[in-house]
């Protein structure tokens, strides 16, 4: 917790009223600030205002456009008891380790490489089906059409619809997914002791994995995310389940 009583401001991407959390990197922030038990509150941005707010926290990008632009985004927290800013997930979770050492340990002693690799994986795994998630991303229809337009724009096609897959493409992708899933799956060899990669203790790792299945189910449609918390022996399903503990949106 803040020694000074000061809280941390989370910046996070608006979904539709009722708003909530949705993006799979918000929802692993989200996860890791309610793992260490930091005092922390909620600032709600727009799609469209993401650049704006990060550009105004004076946060660089962290990631790029396929022209090799900045490309802003979210989630960044700004520590009033430090007055550190961060504007990557990872770095926010060594960050709190770092600040608040009291709390659970997010990355366990000499492991931030491991992690940091772990995170590489298994955003790869998920950015490659991220697809299967379009046609449910909860818009606010107020902003809608400036977001779709620039979703497409990222994406190197002329209008959203293009990018909408048919049914039979989810079909195939879905099953794709699965596969590409079976190998992280492998990860939890101590889950017949626990739902997570350790067993019975959750970390950094977990929660990784957590922000994108939260961002699939909110995503997926009703029958594809049944499917999904029942493959590779329901370890996505435990997992999710177990993690609904740090899952507060507050």
């Amino acid at each position: 917790m803040s020694t000074t009583g000061k809280e941390i401001l989370f910046y996070d991407i608006a979904s539709a009223p009722p708003v909530t959390c949705f993006a799979p990197n918000p929802w692993k922030a989200r996860y890791t600030l309610n793992f260490k038990g930091v005092d922390y509150r909620t600032e709600w941005t727009e799609l469209p205002n993401v650049t704006a707010v990060r550009k105004s926290l004076g946060t660089p990008a962290n990631r790029w456009h396929r022209d090799g632009t900045p490309f802003y985004t979210l989630p960044v927290i700004h520590d009033l008891s430090t007055g550190k800013i961060i504007g990557d997930t990872f770095d926010i979770a060594v960050y709190l380790d770092e600040t608040y050492p009291d709390g659970p340990r997010l990355l366990p002693p000499n492991s931030i490489g491991a992690f940091s690799v772990l995170n590489t994986h298994v955003d790869a795994i998920f950015t490659s089906h991220v697809g299967l998630s379009l046609a449910g991303l909860p818009f606010n229809p107020e902003t809608a059409a400036a977001s779709k337009k620039d979703f497409a724009w990222r994406a190197g096609k002329e209008t959203w619809e293009e990018m909408i897959m048919d049914d039979e493409a989810r079909v195939k992708t879905m099953e794709q997914f699965e596969t590409a899933l079976g190998g992280l799956a492998k990860s939890f060899k101590q889950r017949e002791k626990g739902p997570f990669l350790e067993g019975e203790q959750a970390a950094y790792g977990d929660l990784v994995i957590g922000g994108w299945l939260a961002w699939m189910k909110m995503t997926l449609r009703d029958d594809e995310w049944a499917r999904l918390v029942k493959w590779h022996d329901g370890v996505w399903g435990k997992l999710h389940k177990a993690l609904e503990k740090y899952a507060e949106v507050k």
